[in-house]
């Protein structure tokens, strides 16, 4: 006998029915919900570290005035000018007081700077001869040495040229420049 078309699809459902009616466990009502699962959960990275502060480094501490001294070479401390020309009358090898007052500080910044030494140079104007003009050139050296020797500045710091009329600083035929060459000069020779 043939089975009727509507038999076979029936027969598809019965079976999917008894299939789905199978016994389940009961879930107890205390049981918490189920946790994700590690993988699901992205932890968030830390934080990067503050950067560390940069202190600024310390301010260089000023140099002292025996280091700015110990720095400065020979030309340099020359082209300062720290000692101060003795100044002489014309045809004259005796200190005026105008020139023993500079040789008073030229002393004291001597004693300062104890290892330094010194030429004096006597110096003279134009007028007169050569030979006449290194005597008394060499007059003025000596008048000038034998001063700060007499203030305690030791002789052996101190050496004597004459230059004459040889080493002008003024070229003029002038009073007013003739005075500027009548000169104990001086030069720092070591320090």
């Amino acid at each position: 006998m043939p089975t009727p078309r509507f038999a076979l699809p029936a027969l598809g459902l019965l079976v999917l029915a008894l299939a789905g009616c199978h016994t389940k466990t009961p879930v107890a009502a205390s049981a918490k919900p189920a946790a994700m699962p590690a993988a699901a959960v992205t932890p968030r990275p830390p934080a990067p570290p503050a950067p560390p502060r940069m202190t600024p480094p310390p301010a260089p501490r000023p140099l002292t005035e025996d280091e700015v001294f110990a720095r400065k070479s020979l030309d340099a401390l020359n082209a300062e000018h720290p000692l101060s020309d003795a100044f002489f009358d014309y045809d004259q090898s005796t200190l005026r007081d105008d020139a023993r007052a500079a040789l008073q500080r030229d002393a004291e910044w001597l004693k300062r700077w104890g290892s330094t030494t010194v030429t004096v140079q006597g110096q003279c104007d134009e007028r007169g001869s050569a030979e006449y003009n290194l005597a008394l050139g060499e007059r003025r050296a000596r008048a000038v040495e034998s001063y700060l020797s007499s203030l305690g500045v030791p002789d052996a710091r101190i050496r004597v040229v004459s230059l004459g009329k040889e080493a002008p600083t003024c070229n003029e035929d002038a009073e007013s420049c003739w005075s500027r060459n009548r000169r104990g000069h001086f030069v720092i020779t070591s320090k």
